[in-house]
């Protein structure tokens, strides 16, 4: 039998929790939303874009991808210097700067603009998926990091759903409003939700638990305890500085499972509208409600799984089953391409799966990673991961230019995707060796 004081401690701490989520989350959940919708949003410009400015398939897909170029670069210096000068400033910096620029992309006229833009739009959000997994390690502990961090992934979801509705509905009833052509006002009016969330960032983010003046002392405490408990629990062995992490061969594994998760997502995220006009869509604003779908019904999968994978402390099958589930649901839709009903079904697995997968994932990193470690190694970790953003559209273009089609493009990603998740499978089952350089990853206790 479980003591009362037992039990009503462990209640005050899930309250305690509880108000954590309800004040960091909310304004995290928005700015996610806004980052993804300004990334993604040039999948329903290109349905103008393209023959406005005579753009092919393969300059599209070149002009998607090289924004990760710029993310790659610049990630691991963003998030050293997050946690070098705190959240608050690093957060404004990266939101006012992401919108200017998103808003800027309304202007391009030649191929090296668009590329040229599409950089810098990399170069300045670098850092903010990285800076919030980082910042949420900040306030939650690994056992109960799953759910906080699916809210991200569901974000991608949200700026799914909202992005396909919004972005069809201006780029149909704005087009000619003064001038421009309904995929240039969808650039300027999804870019300035990025400056404002940035300019109100200043008020909304605290560096950590230490200078929330929202945290009475003895809650202070109690995350600060808690969050040393089971780091020091979780990472024994494991790489908290810089140097450890370039040397850790275990960081470079993690980064290519991210890299075929990356894969993945990017042929969602990217190539969906063009999939589903293709399928039999007759109008952008059609494509645009149809495109909602699969990211509204994968919401409702994310978060369930989610909060399953951190219920049960789990994170082996849950991150295998999504993986190889939404590859095998990729790979299959290349057959499926010429039904609409069938296309719209696979998408939905797809998305769910895909993007359940991409929130589990990032807790296990965080097992193997402490400190400054934890700062440098999740962000190299999804810096090369992110490398998956350009190759994956850029050759999904490339392919469609030569071949006419998408479905080889969906071969090969939804083959990656499978390879991963099997992979991280097997080198988590892997026994543990006392070296910080041991490629294997073992399940934590909790798994």
């Amino acid at each position: 039998m479980i003591p009362k004081n037992k039990n009503r401690c462990a209640a005050a701490e899930d309250a305690l929790y509880r108000k954590v989520t309800r004040r960091v989350m909310p304004f995290l959940f928005v700015a996610y939303v806004v980052a993804f919708i300004d990334r993604i949003n040039i999948g329903f410009a290109q349905m103008q874009m393209k023959g406005d400015l005579g753009f092919s398939d393969a300059v599209y897909g070149l002009g998607a991808g090289i924004f990760f170029l710029g993310y790659f670069l610049f990630e691991v210096p963003s998030n050293l210097l997050l946690h070098r000068i705190g959240a608050r400033r690093t957060f404004v910096r990266i939101m006012a700067c992401w919108g200017l620029v998103s808003a800027g992309m309304a202007f391009v006229v030649e191929p090296w603009q668009l590329y040229v833009v599409r950089f810098l739009l990399g170069v300045f959000e670098a850092g903010f998926f990285p800076g919030i997994v980082l910042y949420l390690s900040y306030w939650f502990p690994p056992s109960r990091r799953a759910s906080p961090t699916s809210w991200i992934f569901v974000g991608i979801a949200v700026a799914g759903v909202v992005g396909g509705i919004v972005s069809g509905a201006i780029m149909d009833h704005a087009n000619g409003l003064h001038g421009l052509r309904g995929w240039q006002w969808m650039y300027i009016l999804e870019g300035i939700p990025a400056v404002v969330l940035g300019i109100m960032a200043y008020w909304m983010i605290d560096d950590g638990p230490r200078t929330a003046v929202w945290l009475a002392p003895l809650e202070r405490d109690t995350l600060i305890a808690r969050l040393s408990g089971e780091e020091e629990r979780n990472t024994e062995g494991t790489a908290n500085s810089t140097r450890d992490v370039l040397r850790n061969a275990r960081v470079y594994l993690l980064a290519a499972v991210w890299f075929s998760l990356v894969c993945g997502g990017a042929v969602i995220s990217f190539w969906l509208p063009a999939v589903i006009k293709d399928a039999g869509a007759k109008t952008i604003f059609e494509v645009g409600y149809l495109s909602a779908i699969p990211y509204g019904i994968g919401t409702i999968g994310i978060i369930l799984i989610s909060r399953h994978s951190d219920a049960t402390q789990e994170r082996r099958w849950h991150h295998l089953i999504c993986a190889v589930g939404g590859g095998i649901a990729l790979f299959v839709l290349a057959f499926w391409t010429h039904s609409l009903p069938a296309a719209l079904a696979l998408l939905t697995i797809a998305a769910t799966l895909t993007f359940s997968a991409l929130a589990v994932f990032w807790t296990i990193p965080q097992r193997y990673l402490s400190g400054v470690g934890a700062a440098a190694g999740i962000s190299v970790i999804s810096s090369l991961g992110q490398l998956g953003s350009f190759f994956s559209p850029t050759m999904m273009g490339w392919i469609k230019v030569t071949t006419g089609s998408l479905n080889n493009g969906l071969f090969v990603m939804g083959s990656l995707m499978i390879l991963g998740g099997i992979g991280l499978f097997l080198a988590m089952d892997t026994p543990q060796t006392t070296g910080a350089t041991s490629a294997g990853l073992t399940p934590a206790a909790e798994d």
